[in-house]
């Protein structure tokens, strides 16, 4: 993997079979598209975030946030422009965590599970370490608990009063994946 001097992350493109989307490093100049849905309050409602409310305090989550992050790629249509974010976050030595975000024009097509699918089949082969990939989703998340049992995640219980999100207590709806589960 070559480091490109303007980012902290590999420059590795990942694409879909069909080709309909790909997943590479955000840059600062995607500014634009992140507004799309960053000022989305329906989009940031299971996020930990708050909507963006200017362009300035969108460069500076991504100049502070995205790109120190130590692994996260835009999700790209074919014209490598970004309608969301994947993530991947550290627990502990053993597992991560796995997280993502799209614009709401783009929810119900099919693109949120290709991207969890790409990474979920890349990041056991690119971090051999993990023996375990996790999500958390709120119980109300409805469409993101099915994007995760498309892709093959295991629904392993709801996890009662687990998080406070924006002032509100929450249960959180735990999936996994590990390294012998069958991608679908």
């Amino acid at each position: 993997m070559e480091l490109d001097s303007n980012e902290t992350q590999p420059t590795v493109v990942v694409s879909s079979t069909p080709g309909r989307i790909s997943l590479r490093p955000m840059t600062l100049s995607d500014v634009d598209d992140y507004m799309v849905w960053a000022t989305d309050a329906k989009v940031a409602r299971f996020c930990s975030w708050e909507p963006c409310t200017s362009r300035e305090e969108g460069i500076k989550y991504i100049t502070d946030s995205v790109l120190t992050h130590p692994w996260l790629r835009a999700i790209c249509l074919e014209d490598d422009r970004p309608i969301g974010y994947i993530l991947i976050m550290p627990v502990d030595n053993i597992r991560k965590e796995i997280g993502y975000v799209l614009a709401r024009k783009y929810w119900g097509k099919g693109f949120a599970t290709e991207a969890v699918r790409l990474v979920t089949a890349e990041i056991f082969k690119e971090m051999p370490e993990i023996e375990r990939l996790e999500a958390l989703v709120d119980v109300e998340n409805v469409g993101s608990q099915r994007v995760l049992e498309k892709v093959g995640f295991t629904r392993e219980g709801v996890m009662r009063k687990f998080i406070i999100m924006k002032g509100s207590v929450r249960d959180m709806v735990m999936f996994s994946f590990l390294p012998s589960d069958p991608l679908k």
